[in-house]
């Protein structure tokens, strides 16, 4: 039976070399995975050579270093949805005194909702075949970003997996909550909206034409007020459709216009001039750079990668842009607070933190001070904007109601008054 080395970290994280007797390296892997052992490298031996013959120095380089095979999908389709769920359980499991690649395999079996079966099955089958954690999530970027695999890969590299995954799916936690929250925020006034257009709707095309045909069939001349009412009731009879195509058509262009470069920029640049909206973008943005760039150096990543993984997580392209400067200056030397201090996004008491963080040496401290600090601020932020939305949905409503109770009313009192004449 072939014999194998290898190189492994246990359940502490200590590093173990030892040999193991399996008909295949796919088997060998089993076992050790089996035991508790994370697989660094192995290798099989010379079968001819004699157990006491001298093993060949291993190369110094990783395991899992051949090129994967094209990459299997899963048959079930994978949103970003699935990636909290499934590390959240890992988590569990492994915490339980599980290795990584037994707590996938015990994933594929036990776990019942059908998405995330599928994505530990097709884990486990590249697991099994040799693959790391980090690459086979890797193969699922719809699934995980590469911030995340990165995550992984140094918890693996640092045999401190169990401690990676559970400061992620707190990042990841923390993201989710502040997602439901805007959606929360936008919940109301978007109810208001469709109502509002509800009750207009129902004025200029069932109420005011049964109305208009009375007035019209006791006589006499309707109010200003009311002739407008009687215009718009019309129009929008007649050319509402057109009006409403119109109006999806430039809506559906702006949007296919929003995906271009131009118009993602444009767009992006407005948005910061707007006066509720331009301070929640930037609080929105201090947030992510602070709390991302914060998990990353915690976790091992080196500063060059943190700095690549977080600009690509801030949405704004005109803030991307400008932390990709910064990061290019930091990189040739200088310090961060004093490369984004020249980008005019970041505020002065947010760069002061940053700047006594370098200074003493506790970085990671102070964007976790900034992080919780925005965190609150992005909260109060969308709850004014709700505010604001919502009362000015309710007040453009009861003018629009007014006006229309204002325009019949008028036109009663005016009719009643020409038949006393």
């Amino acid at each position: 039976m072939p014999r194998f080395s290898y190189t492994a970290r246990d359940r502490a994280g200590q590093s173990v070399a030892s040999t193991i007797d399996a008909p295949s390296r796919k088997d060998a892997l089993r076992l050790l995975s089996a035991r508790g052992l994370q697989p660094v490298q192995v290798e099989e031996t010379a079968s001819g050579k004699p157990s006491g013959a001298r093993q060949p120095k291993p190369e110094n380089k990783p395991f899992f270093s051949t090129e994967p095979s094209q990459p299997k999908r899963a048959s079930a389709k994978l949103t970003r949805k699935e990636r909290l769920p499934f590390l959240q359980t890992l988590s569990d499991l492994i915490t339980s005194g599980l290795s990584a690649g037994e707590a996938v395999r015990l994933l594929s079996v036990r776990i019942q909702e059908p998405a995330l079966r599928s994505l530990c099955s097709a884990l486990w089958e590249r697991l099994s075949e040799g693959a790391p954690l980090s690459r086979a999530m890797g193969d699922f970027p719809e699934v995980f970003d590469p911030s995340t695999v990165n995550l992984i890969q140094a918890g693996e590299a640092t045999g401190s997996l169990k401690e990676v995954l559970g400061r992620l799916i707190s990042h990841l936690t923390e993201q989710r909550e502040l997602r439901r929250e805007l959606t929360a925020a936008l919940a109301y006034p978007v109810f208001m909206v469709f109502v509002a257009a509800g009750v207009i709707l129902f004025f200029l095309f069932f109420l005011l034409p049964r109305l208009q045909a009375l007035l019209h069939s006791l006589g006499g001349k309707l109010p200003v007020s009311t002739q407008i009412l009687v215009g718009l009731s019309n129009f929008a009879l007649h050319y509402g459709v057109f009006v409403g195509g119109g109006l999806v058509f430039g809506a559906i262009a702006f949007w296919r216009w929003r995906k271009t470069n131009v118009g993602r920029e444009a767009t992006d640049r407005w948005a910061l001039k707007l006066p509720l909206v331009g301070p929640f973008v930037v609080s929105r943005t201090i947030l992510v750079f602070s709390q991302t760039l914060s998990v990353l150096l915690e976790n091992g990543i080196t500063a060059a990668e943190a700095l690549r993984m977080t600009e690509r997580q801030i949405a704004n392209v005109i803030h991307r842009r400008a932390f990709n400067e910064a990061t290019a200056r930091v990189l040739e030397g200088e310090a961060l607070s004093t490369s984004l201090q020249r980008t005019n996004c970041f505020p002065a008491l947010v760069l002061d933190q940053l700047a006594v963080g370098e200074n003493t040496g506790n970085v990671v401290p102070s964007l976790k001070k900034i992080g919780d600090v925005y965190q609150k601020a992005v909260t109060n932020q969308l709850s004014v904007f709700t505010r604001v939305l919502a009362s000015a949905v309710l007040l453009g409503v009861f003018a629009f109601v007014g006006f229309i109770a204002f325009a019949i009313i008028s036109a009663v009192f005016q009719l009643s008054a020409s038949f006393k004449m």
